[in-house]
């Protein structure tokens, strides 16, 4: 039997949410949704809609506090996944095509990413940092900056998850009940807007993504790891480079020191371990002993092949 891709398999899980949380909105033992869900006395806050309400309101509730940290926790344990297997964003962006969609990569940008990859490998290894700052961490700041000067948590209204959560309650209740309000037509525009164009929405602008890589720079669990006897470059001198190319965070799995992104930015997509024709990539949930960090060089006049050649 075929293994099914990770892919698909976020694909579903991520609408296996959606229809638990749509079932909740119209049954008693309704959950609530990705913003905040909980069961009687215990609750689950999003983590930056909790700063931006404690900024906004300055008023500390205990109860939230309490989420807040349980909510780190998680992140510390299992790092980015809510970015690649939970949140709706990814996968609407794949369902819908945007009016830019990505250029296919000629020959000449193939070539000049691998010999990129091969000056990063001459070079000494440096630390791994665990955290990279970028354009998101900008965004976070003024998602804080703007929820103190309007006493409200203003992102609120335009973050894809709670718009994509108020866009099925509203769809459903329109069919339902006959609702028809402003927002039946106003929630899903802004939300369409955000998935066609802003397709560089996780990696660029996503304030909740910069704030789980902040913290997520502690995880150590489930972590890409590459098994070097069987890895083509480490094991024959095969310049592939496949996993690289199809992590979306664009991190070297193999040599995360030579990434320009910070290693915590993984969010267990397994993309990575989809696209190695030699099936040498693991997320094990404990680090193993025999890091793939320190492999060595390839032997002199390694080959090089692309992704599809080798399978």
């Amino acid at each position: 039997m075929k293994k099914m891709k990770a892919r698909t398999l976020r694909t579903i899980v991520t609408f296996a949410v959606l229809v638990l949380v749509a079932i909740g909105y119209f049954t008693a033992w309704g959950i609530g949704n990705l913003s905040g869900f909980g069961w009687d006395a215990f609750s689950v806050l999003c983590p930056l809609g909790y700063l931006e309400s404690l900024v906004a309101g300055k008023t500390f509730v205990p109860r939230a506090f309490i989420s807040f940290v349980v909510i780190l926790v998680l992140i510390v344990v299992f790092g980015r996944v809510f970015c690649a297997w939970i949140c709706p964003m990814p996968t609407l962006q794949r369902l819908i095509p945007g009016v830019r969609g990505r250029k296919r990569k000629d020959a000449a940008q193939v070539s000049q990413e691998v010999s990129t990859c091969e000056a990063k490998v001459d070079k000494p290894a440096g630390k791994v940092r665990r955290v990279r700052f970028d354009s998101r961490f900008g965004v976070l700041l003024g998602a804080l900056a703007s929820a103190a000067i309007f006493g409200s948590p203003v992102f609120c209204l335009i973050c894809p998850v709670g718009l994509t959560f108020a866009t099925v309650l509203l769809v459903m209740r329109l069919f339902a009940f006959g609702d028809v309000t402003w927002a039946v037509v106003v929630v899903p525009l802004v939300l369409l807007i955000e998935v066609v164009f802003l397709r560089k929405w996780c990696g660029k602008f996503c304030p909740l993504g910069a704030l789980i890589s902040l913290v997520s720079g502690a995880n150590r669990t489930l972590r890409p790891h590459v098994d070097d006897a069987a890895c083509l470059f480490t094991s024959k001198g095969v310049r592939c480079f496949a996993c690289s190319k199809a992590c979306p965070e664009h991190l070297d799995v193999r040599r995360p020191q030579l990434s320009e992104e910070a290693l915590g930015n993984c969010t267990k997509c397994r993309e990575c371990a989809d696209a190695c024709p030699a099936k040498a990539i693991s997320f094990p949930v404990l680090p193993k002993a025999d890091g793939s960090h320190d492999a060595p060089a390839p032997v002199d006049g390694g080959v090089e092949q692309s992704g599809a050649e080798k399978e």
